[in-house]
């Protein structure tokens, strides 16, 4: 191995017109890597994998495809290309797909607004009335948004997110019986097909501390039926701590006992095993590993039984139950991984408020991470739980398929809960005529451009489509306008259709997500003046034999 070679970037400052040059180079290059993926018959896009020695990955998700680029060799087209990467990735991350179509609608927008300032226009006044544009856009795609219904018409749906039939059936199914909250876990198959498992009952992480506690070996769980929960955070470490739960479950005639905390120590739970006669007590651990996230998963169970949870913090101990601790279910029973309670017998008002209240907070959470724990605890509680064996010929093929059901299963919650309009770029189409309007009405320049701007911009994901489908768009487009409000082509039919009633679908959230990511991203570009290079270091390893 040679020493490392360590090559110097000076500082430097860019101006204009060198920084939308430099900008617009970036942003041409991510986004005609993710333009062919967009569309029923999206194409491939190879990505050289770390290790060399390993065949490249070869993806049409222009999340991932974006993801995989961390940087572009000249710095001043970096810029442009991270710009772009950071508005794609963190729309993924929000709604799981319209990467592409945020993409082209990204590109348009900017490359027509560096015209329009390199010609004189205020690219301020410009980004200001973008943004008004694209508030006429999201309102007018909310006045189209239908809901969909029906196993049929859910798959229909994740066929236009997924272009895979067999998965999109599945999905359609999945959908159909757990609702846009339902719990869903995706893993890898056991065999080359898709399967999935339906489970009753509102279903947790954390599962039995010992194997000692299993009364069905066959299924490698325990169970019991009209039973009782004690739910609490505490960590058991002395014997003599568990004599309360005991003397408790005995004074309140409690002959089975579910038992939840953070940690019990074998010694501890070596009296809670000799008294089984006495009191079948099975332990389980509380779910989650951060206190915060704990903190929610019990208060959704003590909501869900009727009990009251104990909490360490609140200094509270084995010695602290009282009768109003006690919550209760029809059946309960865990494996080594998992906790699902069936009929919890809390108070069903107390629950259908809890559970507006979580609506109210996953509406208002802006981090995706929050809104995706939020929609966890909404879904567990109301009882839908599945898994989604996901088949494949190869390891590699199984993990592109899995990361595809994800992104798939995303998009579908979006549209369950948000409606969707018409597919395929054609919702987009349908509001070029009231921004055109609003062009011949604008009294200001700037104004005036803006609304153009987004209009043409608005017609380049249908135009995409059809051209990676190796179609004429033009005449096609041509045909669409004449064929009147709502349709537009059936790529796999090839002929003109309603797009809803042909299940040619996009989620309501996605499209106008991706409308808002790309005006606003675009705006920001055309706003930005100057390029600042700080003084950097990079090192080379060459590798010989």
């Amino acid at each position: 191995m040679k020493n490392p070679k360590q090559k110097k970037q000076r500082p430097e400052v860019i101006f204009q017109p060198r920084a939308y040059r430099s900008l617009q180079r970036g942003i041409d290059k991510m986004v005609n890597t993710i333009t062919p993926t967009l569309g029923p018959f999206p194409r491939l896009v190879a990505i050289q994998r770390l290790e060399t020695n390993q065949k490249p990955e070869l993806l049409d998700s222009g999340g991932t495809i974006a993801r995989r680029i961390i940087q572009i060799r000249n710095r001043d087209e970096d810029m442009g290309a991270m710009l772009v990467r950071h508005v794609l990735w963190e729309l993924y991350e929000k709604v799981g797909d319209g990467t592409a179509m945020t993409a082209v609608m990204f590109k348009s927008i900017f490359d027509q607004g560096v015209r329009y300032v390199t010609a004189g226009g205020n690219s301020m006044r410009l980004r200001v009335y973008l943004e008004e544009a694209a508030q006429v856009v999201l309102d007018e795609l909310l006045v189209m948004k239908h809901t969909l219904e029906g196993k049929e018409a859910l798959g229909k749906l994740a066929y236009s997110i997924c272009h895979d039939l067999a998965l999109a059936r599945m999905m359609g199914e999945i959908f159909d019986i757990l609702g846009e909250y339902g719990r869903l876990e995706i893993r890898s198959g056991r065999s080359r097909e898709l399967e999935r498992e339906y489970i009753e009952g509102m279903y947790w992480d954390g599962g039995l501390v010992s194997r000692e506690m299993l009364n069905d070996p066959e299924n490698l769980r325990a169970w019991q039926e009209e039973t009782a929960i004690i739910i609490s955070d505490l960590r058991i470490e002395e014997p003599q701590e568990c004599i309360p739960l005991l003397e408790f479950a005995i004074q309140n005639q409690l002959k089975a006992l579910f038992f939840m905390c953070a940690e019990i120590t074998d010694r501890a739970l070596s009296i809670l095993l000799a008294n089984k006669e006495k009191v079948e007590v099975i332990v389980v651990k509380a779910p989650a590993v951060n206190i915060i996230d704990r903190m929610g998963a019990l208060e959704d169970m003590a909501v869900l039984t009727g009990g009251v949870p104990l909490y360490t913090q609140a200094g509270e101990r084995l010695s602290s139950l009282r009768p109003q601790n006690i919550g209760r279910a029809r059946r309960i029973w865990a494996n080594l991984r998992n906790l699902v309670i069936v009929g919890g017998k809390g108070d069903s008002r107390a629950l259908r408020q809890h559970i507006v209240n979580l609506r109210a907070a996953f509406t208002q959470a802006k981090d995706a991470n929050d809104r995706k724990k939020l929609r966890e605890r909404i879904g567990k509680i109301m009882g839908g739980s599945a898994t989604l064996w996901v088949g494949g010929t190869t390891p590699v093929a199984v993990e592109a398929r899995k990361e595809l059901a994800e992104h798939t299963a995303e998009a579908m919650r979006g549209a369950l809960r948000d409606g969707v309009v018409a597919g395929g770029g054609i919702a987009l189409l349908a509001c070029r005529p009231l921004l055109q309007q609003r062009t011949r009405q604008a009294p200001d320049l700037d104004e005036r451009a803006a609304y153009s701007i987004l209009a043409k911009a608005l017609g380049e994901p249908a135009r995409v489509i059809l051209d990676n489908a190796g179609l004429d768009s033009y005449e096609i487009l041509a045909q669409v306008r004449q064929a009147g409000p709502g349709k537009g082509y059936d790529i796999d039919r090839g002929e003109i259709v309603d797009m809803v009633d042909a299940g040619i679908c996009d989620s309501a959230a996605v499209v106008r997500e991706a409308v808002f990511s790309a005006v606003h991203g675009a705006a920001l570009a055309l706003t930005t003046d100057v390029l600042v290079h700080r003084k950097l270091i990079h090192e080379s390893i060459s590798k010989t034999g």
